[in-house]
């Protein structure tokens, strides 16, 4: 029997962080259509179930179109089961609005306590946590050891430095519950780990990456029952990466220089994708970094591109030392402050500017 495990979708975001209305518009209805990619795999796959673990929408307020094109391949696909599982995002019961009639394939779970449900050669087992009953949570678990026990939820490691907003999963006080598989969610990037003995957790991490902190693949987890035992495949799947690139310069570096670094980073990157440009090292205390040419450069080869300048200004103290023009004077000023290395050579970039009649704004 073969299974999906997928999470954190978070359809009906705006998505208007980083990307202009048109973009941002396009980038939310490929939310919708890469689920809608990943159910049509799912068919053509010969997948039985698709577990959704935790926040399948973004937000309360949820479109009806969006609500209705998710709904529509629950009904499509009668063959395939979906187990949904709300997060600490999902704050309405989609189904309930609007719908007359819930599809038989479409099964959910409680906070009111552990749901088990028998699909074929598994049990699925879920439970949607808060701040009630996340304590009580391992204890209340009771698996029959004999079965093959998938069980979900929707929260953060407690070892992970993450995102806020969901309620900890101690996974040590899961260890010895016989399970096989823990279906979690809410950490936005694929990780696969050891439970114990018996069973591993995985986190899929999001279908599609929405900002700079969720680079890389995207996608969802097949999972594979055959006597018992399952085995499992992250799929990257998302329509487009998002890639943040570091490009290290040096003080004797040019624009051109600094656009053909640039460029040997992104000579395998899709032209679908987004990319942020973080430039890093040292340049001159003159030499100001002209990230606007970099951004117009590369935008239009990919569907989005933004830059930031990390770079610390290279100043020489010496050359300052018997210069007798307010420059001079300032430099020294500043030199002498009981400051880190950073922040006086910050003061002293726009303190030149300011001297030399330049906008710091």
């Amino acid at each position: 029997m073969r299974l999906i495990h997928c999470a954190d979708l978070h359809l009906d975001s705006k998505m208007e962080s980083n990307l202009d209305k048109e973009q941002a518009l396009l980038r939310r209805s490929e939310l919708i259509e890469t689920y809608e990619r990943m159910v049509e795999y799912a068919s053509e796959n010969n997948v039985r179930a698709i577990l959704i673990a935790g926040d399948l929408f973004d937000k309360s307020h949820i479109r009806k179109e969006a609500k209705k094109r998710v709904v529509a391949q629950i009904e499509m696909h009668p063959e395939i089961d979906f187990y949904y599982l709300k997060g600490n995002h999902d704050r309405c019961d989609f189904m309930e609005d609007g719908i007359d009639d819930i599809p038989e394939n479409f099964h959910m779970f409680t906070d009111q306590g552990w749901t088990s449900y028998t699909c074929e050669d598994v049990v699925i087992t879920g439970m949607e946590i808060n701040a009630d009953n996340v304590s009580t949570m391992p204890q209340r678990l009771a698996l029959d050891s004999m079965n093959t026990n998938i069980v979900m939820l929707h929260g953060q490691q407690s070892d992970y430095d993450g995102r806020d907003g969901a309620e900890i999963i101690n996974t040590t006080a899961l260890k010895g519950k016989f399970i096989d598989y823990l279906a979690l969610g809410h950490v936005h990037k694929y990780i696969y780990e050891q439970l114990d003995d018996r069973g591993v957790y995985c986190y899929p991490g999001c279908l599609e990456g929405r900002g700079f902190d969720e680079t890389g693949d995207k996608g969802f987890v097949v999972l594979d029952v055959e006597d018992g035992v399952i085995s499992s495949e992250f799929i990257p799947f998302a329509k487009r990466r998002l890639h943040e690139i570091e490009v290290r310069v040096t003080a004797d570096m040019d624009i051109n220089r600094t656009l053909q670094a640039a460029e040997n980073f992104v000579t395998d990157v899709d032209s679908q994708d987004l990319v942020k440009f973080i430039i890093t090292g040292e340049r001159e205390l003159d030499d100001e970094l002209d990230i606007l040419r970099l951004v117009h450069f590369f935008e239009h080869r990919f569907f989005f591109v933004k830059c930031y300048d990390r770079t610390k200004t290279l100043i020489d103290y010496d050359s300052f030392q018997y210069d007798k023009s307010l420059k001079g004077e300032f430099v020294r000023l500043v030199q002498s402050q009981d400051l880190d290395e950073d922040t006086k050579a910050k003061i002293i970039e726009l303190g030149i500017r300011a001297i030399m009649g330049e906008d710091i704004g």
